[in-house]
């Protein structure tokens, strides 16, 4: 006899089904349009999300109640206008894998990605892309980032701190931790270390989003400084 479980009373938890059911919510080109342009991290309203998927506004409606009730996307109500966002960083860490999945499965995918997408882009509320590696191979090898991406060494988090860059002690998020990057199958840095670092790319002007895309534009001023602060 198996001796997993296979029952499906009522108040059962089966995680095959629970798979099976978040797979069946994601397995529509529309849907995954939806989830990819909320890797953004920004939270976007039903008629941007219509936009982007190219499908009615009726069609967008259906398919974002799909979502939500797959925990997929989470709803947010600010007075009569509702916005939607991913349901955590799991989920974009989700889709992250799945792009680098399909995209190192289909050389035609490669070259229409556009370059710029490739070089930097948003990974949910960090950095990704080439620049974003370059970085946290510079972390590592000058000590600043344990060997395994783990955690900031001793020198990393006063260095840190010289740069004005805050990481929140009491965060419920890993402090930092490896992104395996869809395009250049290496890491990135992803947790509370990732997005601190992108909201201080974006407050000081090293960085630009590109708005409703994830491309991120590393601004003339961006290039020297992450030169002369990350080697890079």
């Amino acid at each position: 006899m198996s001796k997993h479980n296979t029952s499906t009373e009522p108040g059962d938890y089966n995680q095959e089904t629970e798979m099976a059911a978040l797979a069946a919510a994601m397995s529509d080109a529309s849907r995954m349009k939806i989830l990819c342009a909320l890797m953004d991290g920004r939270a976007w309203t039903a008629t941007e999300l219509s936009a982007v998927a190219e499908i009615a506004p009726s069609t967008t409606s259906a398919h974002l109640s799909r979502l939500v009730k797959a925990k997929l996307v989470t709803c947010l109500s600010q007075g009569r206008h509702r916005y939607f966002k991913l349901h955590n960083s799991h989920i974009a860490g989700l889709l992250e894998t799945l792009m680098g999945v399909t995209f190192q499965a289909s050389n035609p995918s490669r070259s229409r990605v556009p370059t710029d997408l490739l070089n930097a882009r948003t990974c949910y509320d960090h950095l990704a892309g080439e620049v974003a590696v370059k970085l946290y191979d510079s972390l590592v090898i000058h000590d600043w980032l344990k060997q395994d991406g783990s955690d900031l060494t001793a020198q990393g988090k006063e260095k840190l701190l010289q740069l004005g860059i805050q990481i929140n002690p009491k965060t419920k998020r890993k402090k930092c931790c490896p992104c395996l990057d869809w395009s250049e199958r290496k890491f990135h840095v992803g947790g509370h270390l990732g997005a601190a670092l992108l909201i201080f790319f974006e407050e000081r002007n090293w960085v630009e989003r590109v708005i409703g895309y994830r491309e991120v534009t590393i601004t003339p001023k961006g290039q020297a400084e992450l030169k002369r602060h990350f080697l890079i």
